[in-house]
This record gives structure tokens, C-alpha cells and sequence, in this order.
């Protein structure tokens, strides 16, 4: 089988980007063929492209096209010129595209339409955030709509990550043909969990902390996480750690940690490009916190679990689904300060309790997440369309 994927941005950091890479490698072990279609856009938030786009990854084929940012003023979609005629040359069995409201679906769509090839689109679902003005909370929900009479009406499958995320979608996406694939976790790298100590004295972190792992970006509640962690007792207040690409937060941090006297409490390490350096600073954490406004699922909660860390995150989007709440982790209303605070207390405090939320996490995603398992059910969704 030729699978085609499609996406805005790949070879870098985002649970889409995991998501696409890791299933690609899967299937195409198991015999399939499989081409990769993307941008040459490195860091949508930033609007920075790749210097030197990679022309195959694990094996696979990636094709490159520049990408425009906004053909209409105003409106941000990104559209790449010739990717529907590079998709329809390719002759793939099915074309996977993967996002919501970007104009490759659009072209995906047309290209399936053209070929008469079988399309199947991934959401990951983000509805408009709650700091979002009213017009643009509008604009959002018209997109949606446009999006269900065009791509959606024409797509075979819809693949969602949770039920939460089915049942966003199902306002304007025929229910019958969405299927629930949650995403997984590459237990090559996780299964042996390497000691935190070398990490630990090259980074200068401390023997504890209390680590953030994601965009440093305004949907992500990090300044609630700094008001709930700063007003922590001295002796629970654990050294915050941020680690991710900046998205426009990290100087609104900075500003209010000095305000209130903690600067020298917080750390932030960037985007860390070795995978070693990235799970060993989660071996060394105390407990992992996850305060977003909405999270499709939240693929960094399976990797604080498979490092056996007690989680503290927001009881929103598909979160309640990828963690069990109260057995591997707190969940909190969003921006609930006071419920924040108390729940990163109540995990630091009690160390045996701690112990029992990681050790049920471990278990947690050793039993029901791999994408070996998740490259299986997207397999299974292809040959329902082919």
C-alpha cells in the first residue's frame, strides 16, 4: 500500500510532528510505502523555516514546498503551492493529512478529488481558546464549518485522538466515519529510563524539581502555574523547569517571577534536541505539570508517565482520557489558582503518594499506548477505505 502524509511542518517539535514520524516508521516496517509531503517551515509560532530541510528521514521520502502564509489579509492559513499536483503525481492508495483549518487539507482534499483516491484526515482538534476575542472566536467556528462542506464532506475517515475530540468534531463532521486512534510512544527509547545524574550536572539542575515540557506558548496556562507555584511554602517551592520552544511567554515569566521575588527559582532549557537529554531531564524530575487551557491529548502526559513521574494537570480536552485521574494523576480546573497550588502540594508533600501516581502511570502506558499499536489502527482505517 502507498500512503501518503501530509502535514505543515516536519523534523520538528510538536505532538503532530512526533505523531506523523513515528507511525510512518511503523508502517513502512511493515512493508508499506510511505512519503512524507510538508512544508519547508520550521517554527510556525515564529514563522522561521528550515535551513536545510531534510529529503528523507528513516528512510522515507520527504517532499519539500515552500509555504505561503496568508493569501487573504488577516487571515492566517498556509497554503503550499504545487502540493496538489505532487500528491496526485505520487499516486498514492490513500492520502492521510493531518491537522484542522490549514489550507494543505484543502489541497489534500482536491488532490483525493482528482484522483479519485481514498482520503483519511487526523484532526487534532484545538477548538478557539478562551482568551480569544469574539470575532476571532467566530472566524474559527466559520472555518470549521467550511471545513466540514469541503474536506470532511469528501474525506473517507476522520481519525480523533479521544472521544472528547469526537464529539468536538462531530458538530460539523458525519459521525459515522470518525474513528478513535489515541497516539503512542516509542518504548525504544523509553522502556530503560537513563540516570538523571550526567543530565543533571552538565544542565546544572537541581537534586529536585517541579518540570513544565511543552510550547511556551499563551494557551498553555503557564502564568496561573507561575501565580499557583510561587505562592508554595519555601521549603515545597521545587525549583520550576521549562523545558520547549518559546511560542511568546518566556518574557511574561520572566517579568512576574521578579516581580515576586522567585526569579532565581526557575530554569528554562529550550528546546532540547538530544532524546537523551530530553528523557534524562525527566528521570531527574520530582513530578510533571501540564496547566493548559486544552490539550487534544497531550502526548507529553504518556512520556511523564512512562519516567514514572506524578502528574498535575488541567481537567480539559482529551487529558482526563490519556491520564486516570487521581491514579496517575491530579486533575484541576483551568486556571483554578488555588486548586493548583494545592494539588502540587499535596503531590510534594507526600512522597509515598507520589510514588504510588508514578508507578500506576508507568503501568498505565506499558499496557495501553505504543505506536506500534497506534500505526496498526491507522493500517486498519486504510483498509477500510481501499
Amino acid at each position: 500500500m502507498k500512503i501518503a502524509q501530509v502535514l505543515l511542518r516536519y523534523d520538528a517539535p510538536g505532538g503532530v510532528e512526533t505523531n506523523v514520524r513515528e507511525v510512518s516508521r511503523e508502517i513502512k516496517a511493515h512493508g508499506h510505502e510511505v512519503a512524507v509531503f510538508a512544508s519547508d517551515l520550521y517554527d510556525e509560532g515564529n514563522w522561521v523555516r528550515h535551513s536545510n530541510p531534510s529529503r528523507e528521514l528513516d528512510g522515507i521520502p520527504v517532499e519539500r514546498l515552500p509555504v505561503i502564509k496568508q493569501l487573504l489579509p488577516g487571515v492566517t492559513m498556509p497554503i503550499l503551492p504545487g502540493l496538489t499536483e505532487r500528491l496526485v503525481k505520487w499516486s498514492p492508495d490513500v492520502i492521510h493529512a493531518h491537522s484542522h483549518r490549514y489550507g494543505h487539507l484543502l489541497q489534500s482534499s482536491l488532490a483525493a478529488g482528482v484522483s479519485g483516491t481514498p482520503l483519511v484526515v487526523s484532526t487534532h482538534y484545538h477548538p478557539a481558546v478562551g482568551t480569544e476575542p469574539s470575532w476571532k472566536k467566530a472566524l474559527l467556528r466559520g472555518q470549521d464549518r467550511l471545513f466540514g462542506m469541503t474536506v470532511y464532506s469528501r474525506a473517507d475517515r476522520v481519525i480523533v485522538e479521544t472521544r472528547h475530540e469526537e464529539t468536538e468534531v462531530s458538530d460539523f463532521v458525519d459521525p459515522s466515519k470518525i474513528r478513535v486512534v489515541p497516539p503512542g510512544l516509542s518504548w525504544d527509547l523509553w522502556r530503560d529510563i537513563p540516570p538523571p545524574e550526567a543530565v543533571r550536572s552538565r544542565l546544572s539542575l537541581p537534586k529536585e524539581y517541579i518540570l513544565f515540557a511543552g510550547r511556551l506558548a499563551p494557551n498553555k496556562g503557564l502564568m496561573p502555574l507561575v501565580e499557583a507555584w510561587s505562592g508554595l511554602a519555601p521549603a515545597r517551592r521545587l525549583p520550576l523547569i521549562f523545558v520547549g520552544q518559546e511560542w511568546g511567554m518566556r518574557s511574561l515569566i520572566e517579568k512576574r517571577v521578579a516581580e515576586l521575588g522567585v526569579k532565581e527559582e526557575i530554569r528554562f532549557l529550550g528546546n532540547l534536541k538530544s532524546l537523551t537529554d530530553y528523557i534524562s531531564v525527566f528521570s531527574g524530575a520530582t513530578l510533571f505539570v501540564l496547566p493548559s487551557e486544552y490539550e487534544a491529548f497531550g502526548l507529553v502526559l504518556l512520556e511523564a508517565m512512562a519516567a514514572s513521574l506524578p502528574i498535575v494537570a488541567t481537567r480539559v480536552g482529551g487529558i482526563p482520557e490519556a491520564v486516570k485521574e487521581g491514579e496517575t494523576a491530579l486533575l484541576v480546573p483551568y486556571g483554578n489558582i488555588w486548586a493548583l497550588r494545592n494539588a502540587l502540594d499535596q503531590v510534594i508533600s507526600d512522597p509515598p503518594f507520589a510514588r504510588r501516581l508514578g508507578k500506576a502511570g508507568r503501568q498505565r502506558v506499558e499496557e495501553c499506548f505504543s505506536w506500534e499499536k497506534t500505526a496498526a489502527a491507522f493500517v486498519s482505517v486504510y483498509g477500510e477505505v481501499t
